[in-house]
């Protein structure tokens, strides 16, 4: 178990340096620096959209695929052993499985109780509906980072991101992006993500 440091609700330079030594250990090179490009990114967008909380959100987008390199095994493990965290997601996709699984680690190994960091972490990949700016952030941060994602995919959300209704605009498209390519490949769908790809669609067509 980590210092009790990390059950302080307001997070120093310190607490983000010991969260990056956590990561060092437990992620691969390339994984790591996602991480690193992830919080990068979420400042960026929590500035563009006033969302007033940096070393928080650079908690939650620091942490969001702390389990990623968890065998499948582990995973499973986790997940049973955390019912009462877990029992509420969609296990469709054996590749969402360390969402739900990094908020447990987010929880037990270092005593995160912060709700809006929880939900980021665990709700990253197949998002839910009623996912506040801080969680979208997180959630668009993820899939834009510089270091290691697509740059022609990054420069599309970009420019939804630069229009009205930006945010939901941008995961919306990513949504689409990502349902598209689940089906191209026949692999299942999260009902979670159908539902969340409906929500936000109404919040764009509501807003046009």
């Amino acid at each position: 178990m980590l210092e009790n440091i990390f059950m302080k609700k307001n997070y120093t330079d310190n607490d983000i340096e010991k969260y990056k030594n956590w990561l060092k250990e437990n992620l691969s090179e390339e994984k790591y620096i996602h991480s690193i490009g992830t919080m990068e990114q979420a400042v960026k967008l929590a500035k563009k959209f006033n969302v007033e909380c940096e070393n928080k959100i650079k908690v939650a987008a620091l942490l969001h695929d702390c389990a990623k390199c968890f065998t499948i095994d582990k995973l499973k493990e986790h997940i049973k052993n955390n019912q009462d965290i877990c029992i509420d997601f969609d296990l469709a996709n054996y590749k969402t499985y360390h969402a739900p699984v990094g908020c447990c680690v987010a929880k037990k190994e270092f005593n995160i109780d912060d709700e809006e960091i929880i939900n980021a972490i665990k709700y990253h990949t197949v998002g839910r509906v009623g996912m506040n700016d801080f969680e979208k952030i997180v959630f668009l941060s993820d899939k834009i980072e510089p270091k290691t994602r697509n740059a022609e995919f990054r420069n599309m959300i970009l420019n939804e991101l630069d229009k009205n209704n930006g945010l939901n605009r941008a995961v919306l498209l990513c949504f689409k992006t990502t349902i598209k390519s689940l089906l191209d490949r026949n692999l299942p769908i999260c009902k979670s993500s159908i539902n969340t790809y409906n929500y936000i669609l109404s919040t764009v067509i509501e807003k046009k």
